[in-house]
């Protein structure tokens, strides 16, 4: 996954937005657990010590007794967190009564202590047990049978910290797993969503990659209603370039109909006039009938070149060729080697094929001793992303060309050799329509000793 990509940009923001969110809810959550344990660990230590006031204070005689063991069976384990005493406060020297856990211990008082109570009397404090550990405490204050007359007592009961804490700690633990793996399945299905999402950009990918290689005009299939104008939009788009296209051909026509007919009746009659005005007439207008042929063509190759998904087959398009130029040159017996794999397809109009394959066969067939050998192979495109190359090669056995007349060959109208039937413009055509194309053509030295023309055009698939 690309770190720019779209399906990127929405998971990462789906994890941040969830970092920032579940810490947040799990300190929430976690608070409240807190002071739910905490209230439920108060309303503990209440009703253990109004229910030891009861049995202590409401019991017969003039001094409280030790509560029934009934409450917390950790009272009777030495210094186990959970305490209760029973402490005289009018008399010094009266009884003072506490649990078996505290032994010959004592705990502080918060009457004593000057904590102030609570609006039902009960005093709350948290201080130390005989080891030192953490304890709360609540106490009230009371009077035997309940007499106003009666000695007051301060009815102690006090509770381990530790066991909140622990509490506390094993919540904490099993939230922190919790959110995170819910985090983690959140982020998950956040992945699965986006993908199943993108889904329908993909299938447009793809549909554009095989209008690009000619396996399809327009995008078909059934898309979401917010993707569906989309669709729409790209197919007009294309139709819109096919129609330009078209009337452009048409425009070329009709521009080439206007201004060969009247050359044609000015060539005419200049043949007829047999002085040296005549043959000069004929002579420029000559030059002007293939300037004219060469800026249609030019004009041709411009809109044929801006077709999308246009596709052709290589080996198709060059056997015909190839026959007939064998039978042209027949009485030379020039033999044309052909060697293409039957899936070269070219990214562009069978016509453009045509024409520049054909220039460069009838050029090599011009010049060479005996044989032609045609090449076509496919070659991974030089830059990212620019899809394949095909690579169609050219070679002769004729004489050749030195470097200087390689880098002089493909100028409009230049004739190395005028012996030879043309125009000079062929090469010059092939090496317009290629770069039309945005490919080249590169001319070299053969195996055979002569001519190597070299030409790379995108491939379609």
């Amino acid at each position: 996954m690309r770190f720019d990509s779209l399906a990127f940009r929405l998971i990462a923001t789906s994890a941040a937005w969830l970092a920032v969110v579940l810490p947040i809810a799990g300190y929430i959550i976690f608070k409240l657990y807190r002071e739910d344990v905490q209230a439920s660990f108060d309303q503990r230590l209440e009703k253990l010590v109004n229910s030891i006031a009861v049995d202590a204070l409401l019991s017969g005689g003039s001094e409280p007794v030790a509560p029934l063991n009934r409450y917390e069976p950790l009272f009777e384990e030495t210094q186990s967190g959970w305490y209760w005493q029973i402490k005289p406060l009018d008399d010094p020297d009266a009884l003072q009564l506490v649990s078996a856990s505290l032994a010959t211990s004592t705990l502080p008082s918060p009457f004593e202590s000057k904590i102030a109570p609570d609006r039902i009397g009960q005093r709350w404090m948290n201080t130390k047990g005989p080891a030192g550990e953490p304890i709360r405490m609540v106490e009230i204050v009371d009077t035997k049978g309940h007499q106003d007359n009666s000695p007051r007592y301060a009815v102690s009961v006090a509770g381990p910290i530790a066991w909140l804490e622990s509490r506390n700690r094993d919540f904490q633990t099993r939230l922190s797993i919790a959110l995170a793996l819910t985090g983690l399945g959140l982020v998950t299905a956040t992945l699965f969503q986006v993908r199943f999402g993108l889904l329908p950009l993909q299938r447009i990918e793809k549909g554009l990659a095989a209008i690009r290689s000619g396996d399809a005009s327009r995008l078909d299939g059934a898309l979401p209603a917010e993707i569906e104008p989309l669709q729409s939009e790209l197919n007009a788009l294309i139709q819109s370039n096919q129609d330009i296209v078209d009337r452009a051909r048409t425009q070329v026509g009709n521009l080439a109909h206007a201004l060969k007919t009247p050359l044609a009746v000015i060539t005419n009659e200049a043949r007829d006039d047999k002085g040296a005005l005549g043959a000069k007439v004929a002579e420029q207008a000559g030059l002007m009938r293939d300037h004219i042929n060469l800026y249609l063509e030019r004009a041709r190759m411009a809109a044929r070149a801006g077709v999308i998904g246009r596709a052709t087959d290589v080996g198709a398009t060059l056997e015909p060729i190839v026959r007939a130029l064998e039978r042209i040159n027949r009485d030379r017996e020039i033999r044309i080697d052909l060697q293409c794999p039957a899936d070269a397809r070219f990214q562009g109009e069978k016509q453009d094929l045509e024409e520049m394959a054909g220039n460069l066969l009838d050029n090599a067939c011009k010049w060479a001793t005996s044989k032609v050998r045609v090449v076509i192979s496919q070659e991974p495109g030089r830059e990212p992303g620019k899809g394949r190359r095909l690579v169609i090669e050219v070679a002769d056995d004729g004489p050749g060309l030195s470097a200087e007349q390689r880098a002089k060959l493909g100028k409009r109208g230049l004739r190395l050799d005028e012996t030879k039937p043309g125009s000079g413009l062929g090469l010059s055509i092939v090496t317009d329509l290629a770069t039309q194309y945005r490919g080249a053509l590169v001319l070299g030295e053969s195996d055979f000793g002569g001519l190597l023309a070299r030409l790379e055009l995108p491939a379609a698939g």
